[in-house]
């Protein structure tokens, strides 16, 4: 699957803006990461752009659909466990992440929101101007960003073996190296 053919299934499913510029962004986290760990770039990246298509349409059956369309195109088999294992416990889906490329996606996805999240309280909603202490100082603030399962991303730890701040330090680089196209 190309990029382009990529970009064409989010935008022929999605029209919530701020839900096409997270996939922007999981799409760059999931290169940096794909860098970090010498991996498939392109491949690693298609995912992230992907992995939501069909969340703002059938939010309910997520990504069910989006599955059952990838398969119905014949879609690379490891595309279709990266999108299934990323709902791991979500809409009854059980697939736990069992890869390197699986628990990247897993982990980096609600990072991307807290970052955003991070970006939009500071005065200036720079991210070229946020820093992973920034991002740090809101980690055990539970209260900010309730949405953000920290858990998920504390799993980096464990299942990649990079320690939380280098984690935070690579999705970050990767968002700010687009933020225009994030707004942000």
């Amino acid at each position: 699957m190309t990029r382009d053919e990529a970009l064409k299934l989010v935008t022929s499913w999605t029209t919530n803006k701020n839900l096409i510029k997270h996939m922007f962004a999981v799409e760059v986290a999931m290169g940096g990461l794909a860098k970090h760990f010498k991996e498939n770039e392109g491949l690693w990246k298609t995912i992230g752009l992907i992995h939501d298509a069909d969340y703002e349409k059938y939010p309910d059956k997520h990504p069910s659909v989006l599955i059952e369309n990838l398969k119905i195109k014949n879609v690379n088999e490891e595309i279709i466990n990266a999108i299934e294992a990323h709902a791991w416990k979500f809409n009854g889906f059980t697939r736990e992440p069992s890869t390197k490329l699986e628990w990247s996606l897993y982990c980096c996805d609600e990072l991307t929101g807290l970052i955003v999240a991070v970006t939009l309280i500071r005065p200036e909603k720079k991210l070229s101007l946020v820093t992973v202490d920034n991002i740090l100082s809101k980690w055990k603030k539970l209260d900010f960003a309730k949405g953000v399962d920290r858990k998920n991303i504390e799993l980096c730890e464990e299942k990649l073996g990079i320690k939380l701040p280098a984690f935070v330090q690579i999705v970050l680089t990767s968002m700010q190296s687009i933020s225009p196209e994030l707004g942000l």
